[in-house]
């Protein structure tokens, strides 16, 4: 299983909230400058995993997201699922119609990993994601410049 890019973004926007939400809920300006995405694109993904019971979205002054389920009992599979269908699977050859019946040459092989990786999504946990060995600290959010920003220098007269 690949990820697309809106999968991506919902994993690690559900792991900035689950990791910045102990002040209260997280703004999704916050969430969009951590990740360095566009804030309207960032916004509908964060809604549709409130659609889907993943975030709860909080009204008002200090408004924002936060989780809707404890991290330890919020498998990845959920957060990706309402982008990506879990049971979805390509065939490593490109064949329109492979499975056990009809299989493709790499379907053996590849079945394996596909189902390590299914056991991945349905068993790793967002806050198994978020465990650190003691003594770590989590990465900084990396600092992104505007783009098309020129110097203009200023006139000392």
């Amino acid at each position: 299983m690949w990820l697309n890019r809106t999968s991506q973004s919902a994993i690690r926007a559900v792991l900035y909230v689950a990791d910045h939400s102990r002040d209260g809920p997280v703004r999704v300006d916050d969430i969009a400058r951590a990740l360095a995405a566009p804030r309207n694109y960032l916004s509908k993904t964060l809604h549709a995993l409130m659609r889907a019971g993943v975030l709860r979205s909080v009204r008002g002054r200090g408004g924002g997201f936060e989780l809707a389920v404890a991290p330890d009992r919020l498998p990845v599979g959920r957060v990706i699922a309402p982008f990506q269908p879990m049971e979805a699977r390509r065939c490593l050859t490109g064949r329109p119609e492979c499975s056990s019946e009809h299989p493709c040459l790499a379907h053996r092989h590849w079945e394996r990993v596909a189902n390590t990786v299914s056991e991945f999504f349905e068993n790793t946990t967002i806050a198994d994601l978020l465990a650190r060995p003691s003594g770590t600290r989590a990465p900084r959010a990396k600092r992104v410049r505007p783009r098309n920003r020129r110097s203009i220098p200023i006139d000392s007269r």
